[in-house]
């Protein structure tokens, strides 16, 4: 899966299970704590990297394409993919399946790299941005989701194809690579007026991008209503009619929120980095809890404390005022819906 790359130290193509282009002779050995092979880490030989390591993250250890990965790995040499080619190949991979579908029903699901670190844009968009390499991701991004919905439209299809544009979690700058994300940010704010950002119970950590298109079936809007990601299943499964009885403690069927028919969404939204967070009628309240506040590596604020906090988003977006002491019965009435999940 694209999205968690730098986790994954077997740079590798998979296809149908099988590693793409292996020679059997030459299988692959991984290990995330003691060093196999004999091939340099970047802790060892920084002078090998296109892109320095940041100290303590731990993306320093065996180099492939240049760049010190998490994890120690061998073998699997013809095998290996270099970063520059990871968005055209799976762009190629998604339009072959919209090509190959194109006269039924399908679902795909496309899950970008772009702009996850390892930051190595194809050569085409490097420097491109002048902003570094995470500018130049940010412009592959914009490439290859304008190329899928070209696609769509040459083939008929845009009209009646929904169409998702989401992330996982907020923004980091410094997530394991020194690649001028941060000298070369130029007054952006990737959180916009979040507080926080990956990692962080805020909502600069918990509040995604979402996008939903679907010419033939709505109308352009922007929407308050509180959903999740986890309500696709439901969601969707009303939209097809299926059975949804298997995950409907958790998924709510949110379809007329995407449709524009509903301003509302589900009732309340349980969160969770380090703390536990529960969003009702535009109010948030996070537990307490002993975690750090700041992640130093990262630099970014967590939002833990040892004490309760409770924010009125309708006016505090940012999560600056704690109004949790002026509000007690409101902090009670969401400790309450915690103590009810936890206990399911």
């Amino acid at each position: 899966m694209p999205a968690g790359i730098d986790f994954l130290i077997v740079t590798v193509f998979l296809e149908n299970h099988d590693v793409v282009g292996l020679d059997k002779q030459n299988t692959i050995e991984v290990d995330y704590k003691n060093k196999i092979g004999n091939e340099p880490t970047g802790k060892e030989h920084p002078e090998l990297l296109k892109m320095p390591a940041s100290p303590g993250q731990g993306h320093d250890q065996t180099i492939v394409n240049g760049i010190g990965r998490i994890g120690y790995m061998s073998g699997g040499k013809k095998a290996r993919w270099t970063d520059e080619e990871l968005a055209p190949t799976f762009l190629s991979k998604a339009k072959q399946f919209i090509e190959e579908n194109k006269d039924h029903p399908f679902f795909l699901y496309y899950a970008l790299n772009e702009p996850h670190v390892p930051r190595m844009p194809a050569t085409m968009f490097k420097n491109k941005s002048l902003l570094g390499y995470r500018g130049d991701v940010i412009l592959e991004l914009d490439w290859v989701v304008g190329e899928v919905m070209k696609q769509l439209q040459c083939l008929g299809l845009s009209g009646n194809t929904m169409i998702i544009f989401t992330s996982d979690n907020g923004p980091v700058l410094d997530d394991g690579y020194q690649d001028e994300a941060v000298t070369k940010l130029n007054g952006h704010t990737p959180a916009g007026p979040f507080r926080g950002g990956k990692y962080s119970i805020f909502e600069g950590g918990t509040r995604m991008p979402f996008i939903v298109s679907w010419p033939e079936a709505i109308n352009p809007a922007v929407s308050d209503a509180l959903v999740c990601q986890v309500d696709f299943l439901a969601s969707f499964a009303h939209l097809l009619n299926e059975d949804s009885s298997s995950f409907n403690s958790d998924s709510k069927d949110v379809m007329n929120v995407l449709l524009g028919k509903d301003d509302k969404g589900r009732n309340y939204l349980i969160e969770q980095a380090d703390a536990l967070a529960v969003i009702k009628d535009n109010w948030k309240y996070i537990e307490p809890n002993n975690s750090p506040a700041y992640a130093e590596l990262t630099a970014t604020e967590l939002g833990n404390a040892t004490v309760p906090q409770l924010y009125d988003l309708s006016k505090d977006v940012g999560e600056k005022n704690n109004v949790a002491s002026e509000y007690p019965g409101i902090v009670k009435a969401l400790q309450d819906i915690l103590m009810q999940e936890k206990n399911k």
